[in-house]
């Protein structure tokens, strides 16, 4: 017997962009398509839900409304959600969810969490399933002209950590559609300058133009446009991470290395823990193209090398020699206190973080790595004679990028041996 999918629409954006417009118009088709609406608003008395209901659209005792309070579906209203989801489900009533997000949700984790409940038991596909559809941003042009400059606010280094701006970025590059809203408020060539900075952080995904976020259906409903790793892997600094090195890119790295005589040879411990490595760093999905426009001086470009940073040098860096017109960061590195572990380090607008990403596949003794290298063929393409896959691979996506000055500067981070 098939098992009943109930296609599933997440929109994400921050507070104001016009999310909820858009659930006004999906709720007011006229083509009988019967959707179930999920809002989810962060505080005590869920705003979102209340704009809706006072519109006429959905009732007060219509049940297609359920409004998520006090916490957001991407953390700690996960099961809500999914109980939501499958309580939606069990009516049999409804063709079609809409999920709209509060504005400090990133959109990867709901994802991870819609895709996820088939894996929770049977009772929760007993009355079917709920399949994710896509994944709709939608950016506030006007806003996005007046408060953040034509997106240069994305760029600077005097935000709040918990800042919207960073927030945008994650949400701009998680998505399978970006609809532009009100963009007829802005000039035309403020316009182009924002879809080069959307354009720059997610080169997939479709954009839509409009205006009180009115978008034909067929345009976000029923396009089956989402497929969890082609997203995940579709945003810029995922592609630059994933694409193979090229000759002169090596050939580059290595000269540094020797240069500096950087002869590092590891005495790997055979202990028997398990050998971790990032997510994203054997997958070769090459793509030489830059893809932005000149007059914008929008670019992108991999800082690589093979020796260890000074990890005191890179907190310098880090901390007082950041370039400011740097949108976008993201990548795997390792220092030379701890060669074994591999960190992925991201920057999004002013907040900074880096975090564990497991042993390289070189801590691994003779026997153990013959059998990864058995497992993963990709890994021999990145295996380096001294080095094994150990490396610096930093994505940096920016305004009038100086890739030269940021080359140096990281190149002065790494550890003298």
């Amino acid at each position: 017997m098939q098992i009943k999918e109930t296609p599933v629409l997440l929109l994400t954006g921050y507070l104001g962009s016009g999310k909820t417009t858009l659930v006004n118009h999906i709720l007011s088709n006229e083509r009988g398509i019967k959707f179930a609406v999920i809002v989810n608003d962060i505080g005590e008395v869920n705003i979102d839900a209340d704009l809706i209901q006072k519109g006429g659209v959905v009732g007060q005792k219509d049940d297609s409304l359920v409004a998520l309070q006090n916490g957001c579906i991407c953390c700690t209203l996960k099961m809500d959600l999914v109980e939501q989801i499958n309580d939606i489900l069990k009516l049999e009533r409804f063709d079609y969810i809409v999920i709209e997000a509060s504005g400090i949700c990133e959109p990867a984790p709901i994802a991870q969490t819609i895709c996820g409940i088939p894996s929770l038991g049977p009772q929760y596909t007993e009355h079917g399933v709920a399949r994710l559809d896509a994944i709709v941003t939608v950016v506030d042009a006007l806003r996005m002209q007046s408060e953040f400059q034509c997106g240069e606010k994305l760029q600077s280094t005097t935000l709040e950590e918990d800042d919207i701006e960073n927030l945008l970025i994650e949400q701009i590059e998680f998505c399978n559609i970006v609809l532009l809203n009100k963009v007829s408020e802005v000039k035309p060539e403020e316009l182009e300058h924002v879809r080069k900075i959307i354009t720059s952080l997610q080169p997939r995904a479709q954009i839509i133009e409009c205006d009180y976020a009115e978008v034909e259906l067929d345009r976000i409903i029923g396009t089956g446009m989402f497929d969890f790793e082609d997203v995940a892997t579709s945003a810029t600094w995922v592609q630059e991470i994933e694409r193979e090195m090229t000759e002169e890119e090596e050939h580059e790295a290595h000269c540094h290395h020797h240069e500096h005589h950087h002869h590092e040879h590891d005495e790997h411990d055979e202990h028997g823990h398990h050998h971790h490595h990032h997510e994203h760093c054997h997958c070769h999905n090459h793509n030489e193209e830059e893809g932005e426009a000149e007059e914008y001086g929008i670019g992108t470009f991999v800082y690589y090398r093979r020796q260890a940073f000074d990890i005191n040098k890179f907190d310098h860096f880090v901390a007082k020699k950041w370039p400011s017109n740097v949108i976008r960061c993201k990548g795997v590195c390792y220092f030379s206190d701890n060669t074994d572990m591999s960190y992925l380090f991201e920057q999004a607008g002013v907040q900074k973080r880096m975090k564990e990403a497991g042993l390289w596949f070189a801590t691994a003794n003779e026997e153990e790595l013959q059998e990864l290298m058995r497992q993963e063929p990709r890994l021999l393409q990145d295996w380096d004679d001294v080095y094994g896959d150990r490396m610096q691979k930093i994505v940096f996506i920016g305004q009038k990028l100086d890739k030269e000055q940021i080359t140096r500067d990281l190149d002065e981070c790494l550890a003298s041996m």
